[in-house]
């Protein structure tokens, strides 16, 4: 069961944070699932922090906590 799930206008990302797994749904449909033991600061982050996120042209950034993944 997914802890929230974050959809932004732009590109129409859709990422949710499940158990210790960060899912990524693209606008196509198809999906990534990252471990968070990837991204400690990712793991440690409340609520709030994962969900400022924004896309960028390569992937996703979470500039709060100098996280960055290529999607």
């Amino acid at each position: 069961m997914p802890l929230f799930t974050s959809r932004k206008q732009q590109g129409n990302i859709k990422l949710s944070f499940q158990d210790d797994m960060l899912l990524v749904e693209k606008p196509d449909g198809k999906q990534q699932v990252f471990p968070l033991t990837f991204f400690p600061a990712l793991m440690k982050a409340t609520d709030e922090e994962k969900q400022n996120w924004e896309q960028t042209t390569t992937g996703i950034r979470w500039k709060d906590l100098n996280v960055d993944i290529n999607i």
